[in-house]
């Protein structure tokens, strides 16, 4: 739970009995790793039982612990999250473009996380489909172990239809299938971006390294020499419908990594963005959607369909020809 803002607080349970500081919470709370959140404790902001924890310490069942980050200044986001569907098991939000799903680098109070604890009344959410802070859409969470247990073996065995709208520079002629590896991209100075690279076959091949990569692309609409495009990817890989779309000669409009010049990323992030890049990426965010959602219900099997409509700042980019 979230307490007084900026304080995260757990109860350790049976099965996680035995595991050290640093395993629970990166089990507990993915958005650290162990070594992350091992450095944490070595900075005495981990409590367990009200006492400073070192990250090697074994926890025992019905130990508290207790994270206390340093109260820090956060990034402005949009939390207008409205709910799509909602039952005693799964809560289904429309999240915006510009809203972290989970705690990480700058961001605490302001993220997905906290808003479906404090404003939506979940008490231990399980963010099932997590999406990149500048992509909207539909994110499913899961209320309770049991249904979260569920919804991952669906969306591990790929059995989960996941359907994108993208707005993409340059106009592409017809559908396209696209298998094949991403892979770090070489030389780039931007750490996480992806280098997507066609295979000639079906399915990935035995021993090789790169993460196996496969999504459909389907033009909807070509104004001048912009597409709107369905986006369904078959594979769940980091940044995989942007980085594919980039290296196939399509970037994503208002993309900062995978667009025009990776360095407006790079100057993003130190702050000093100009209205020359402001140009250049022609929107805020990336122009990313996740639009339909189609899942068997985590309880009684049922096919559920929940869809999200595109958020007003595609549609003022759509509205506006002269952007296109």
């Amino acid at each position: 739970m979230i307490e007084g803002g900026r304080v995260l607080q757990c109860e350790v349970r049976r099965e996680h009995a035995g595991l050290t500081v640093a395993a629970f919470l990166s089990a507990r709370f993915p958005y650290h790793t162990p070594e992350e959140w091992a450095g944490f404790a070595g900075e005495g902001v981990v409590l367990v039982n009200s006492r400073r924890a070192a990250p090697g310490l074994v926890l025992g069942e019905k130990d508290i612990v207790r994270y206390l980050p340093a109260e820090k200044p956060e990034p402005r986001v949009d939390t207008a999250v409205t709910v799509l569907y909602e039952d005693r098991d799964i809560i289904a939000v429309n999240k915006t473009g510009n809203l972290p799903a989970h705690p990480a680098g700058k961001y605490f109070r302001n993220t997905l996380w906290a808003v479906l604890q404090n404003d939506l009344g979940v008490a231990s959410p399980s963010i099932i489909n997590r999406l990149d802070r500048e992509t909207s859409g539909v994110t499913l969470v899961a209320k309770n172990p049991g249904a979260a247990a569920a919804c991952r073996r669906q969306f591990n065995s790929r059995s989960v239809t996941k359907k994108y709208t993208v707005f993409t520079e340059g106009a592409l002629a017809g559908p396209v299938r696209a298998r094949g590896y991403l892979s770090r991209c070489a030389g780039s100075a931007v750490r996480i971006k992806q280098r997507f690279e066609p295979a000639g076959t079906e399915g990935p091949e035995p021993g090789r390294e790169a993460a196996w990569a496969d999504t459909e692309f389907r033009p909807l609409e070509r104004r001048g020499g912009v597409s709107v495009v369905e986006a369904v990817p078959h594979t769940g890989r980091m940044h995989q419908i942007r980085a594919t779309l980039f290296s196939l000669g399509y970037p994503v409009i208002g993309d900062k990594i995978y667009g025009p010049d990776e360095e407006i990323f790079l100057r993003f992030l130190e702050g000093r963005g100009t209205a020359q890049d402001a140009a250049k990426l022609r929107m805020g965010r990336q122009a990313l959607h996740a639009s339909e959602l189609l899942f068997r219900h985590p309880s009684d099997g049922r096919q559920m369909a929940v869809s999200a409509p595109l958020p007003a700042d595609m549609l003022e980019l759509a509205d506006h020809k002269e952007n296109l």
